[in-house]
């Protein structure tokens, strides 16, 4: 059963694979079925910043023939390359923020622009991306975290969005976004805070993919968290 689709031969792809949590679902797939696993490594590679290879990756599994019934986008960006979390407006930084969207925002929107033609219009499938609770803009009280926080958040609006539009050809399919809950790599764990759940990134695999075998069409556009719970926009 591929995210709760019991059709026999059905196939996913995860993008970002070779993340913490992005391979512990390429292992949690490979269990189940046939699963293609994406990366700026892989054959053929996928780069968020470029869209040509957005499209050739695409174009290359629309070539496999598969029965491509689960797309997880499993990508982010956080910190790193000189850039870490704003605790303050002073340190908003142009790069950092333009960065941030275009990782976070920007490139899972041309996922969503190239894959979501792959899937079949009859029949239950499903893409997802990671989101962010701190991308919630009704649960924010701590502020900080402006790139970040902003950039999903822009998230958020694009999947809900692009999935009232696959809603009219692919009736049954669903695109949601899905918040994780904080996962021992090297994302989220140096924000880890005292009282906060850690997860094994195996764990947030096997989370993820109960929540999303849990959901229906009615769910689609949805803002979810690791438990199934439906996030504040």
């Amino acid at each position: 059963m591929i995210g709760g689709t019991s059709e026999p031969g059905a196939a996913c792809v995860v993008i970002g694979a070779e993340g913490g949590i992005g391979a512990a679902l390429v292992r949690a797939l490979r269990a189940q079925g046939p699963t293609v696993a994406l990366s700026r490594r892989s054959e053929p590679p996928i780069d968020l910043l470029d869209e040509s290879s957005i499209a050739a990756a695409a174009a290359a599994i629309a070539g496999l023939g598969l029965d491509l019934r689960l797309v997880i986008d499993a990508t982010g960006f956080l910190h790193g390359d000189g850039f870490s979390p704003e605790r303050s407006l002073r340190q908003i930084d142009p790069a950092h923020m333009a960065r941030s969207f275009a990782i976070n925002a920007i490139g899972p929107a041309l996922l969503m622009k190239f894959f979501l033609p792959l899937l079949p219009k009859r029949g239950r499938s499903v893409f997802s991306t990671l989101s962010a609770r701190v991308g919630s803009i009704g649960d924010n009280s701590l502020g900080g975290w402006y790139s970040y926080r902003a950039a999903k958040a822009a998230l958020n609006q694009l999947v809900h969005t692009a999935a009232i539009e696959l809603r009219r050809s692919h009736p049954q399919a669903i695109c949601v976004a899905i918040h994780p809950g904080t996962v021992a790599t090297g994302l989220s764990a140096p924000f880890a805070k005292a009282g906060l759940e850690l997860q094994t990134a195996d764990q947030a695999a096997s989370r993820i993919l109960a929540v999303l075998g849990g959901l229906g069409p009615e769910q689609t556009g949805g803002f979810l968290d690791h438990h199934g719970n439906t996030l504040a926009w």
